[in-house]
């Protein structure tokens, strides 16, 4: 009699950790399965261009921009090796044209108010005058800027940044040389398309 009390004990308690194992592993299935819906309106909503550098002027430069327009702001950011330790102006030009061997293809820097050349955020720039790109003793240089100065595809020419050419120079913007800073030659371009 014992025995059989013991094994009818053994059995109820198997039953229940039976039972216990299956709803378990069933809630378990049921979030496995679930499917999470994350409300994030300012990513889904965001505008991405990306873009590889393509060395100019017999350069060996090469790197990746990022354009990323969320509500009115846009932000760039770049990352460029191969460069000289020291600063390099970094604008925007006119036309969305590299094939020219020196960049000169893209034209002036972009300037649809007819400004004076200058240092962004100050008394007077071109809308493309983003300023330097400051390249550390290894020749990597990196950049984050954002305006809402610019927009990627609106209908506003005086913002609109496609259509226009971004143009990293050998030479640092100085911020007053008139039109283009004295920032020597061309030594990387990207089509903003």
């Amino acid at each position: 009699m014992k025995k059989l009390k013991f094994s009818m004990l053994t059995l109820a308690a198997g039953l229940l950790l039976f039972s216990c194992e299956k709803k378990a592993e069933e809630s378990v299935t049921d979030v496995e399965t679930e499917e999470v819906v994350i409300d994030n309106q300012d990513t889904a909503d965001a505008m991405v261009l990306d873009y590889e550098i393509t060395p100019k002027s017999g350069s060996a430069i090469s790197g990746k921009v990022n354009f990323t327009q969320t509500g009115d702001e846009v932000m760039m950011t770049i990352k460029v090796v191969g460069l000289t330790p020291g600063d390099h102006g970094i604008h925007i030009h006119e036309v969305a044209d590299c094939s020219a061997e020196d960049g000169s293809s893209a034209g002036g820097h972009w300037d649809p108010a007819g400004s004076d050349h200058g240092k962004w955020g100050e008394e007077h720039f071109h809308m493309g005058d983003i300023g330097n790109l400051v390249a550390n003793a290894e020749g990597v240089a990196e950049m984050t800027f954002s305006t809402d100065k610019w927009c990627i595809g609106c209908d506003d020419d005086s913002k609109n940044i496609l259509g226009h050419s971004l143009i990293i120079h050998a030479d640092a913007d100085d911020y007053h040389s008139q039109p283009t800073g004295n920032a020597g030659g061309r030594i990387g371009c990207v089509e903003i398309r």
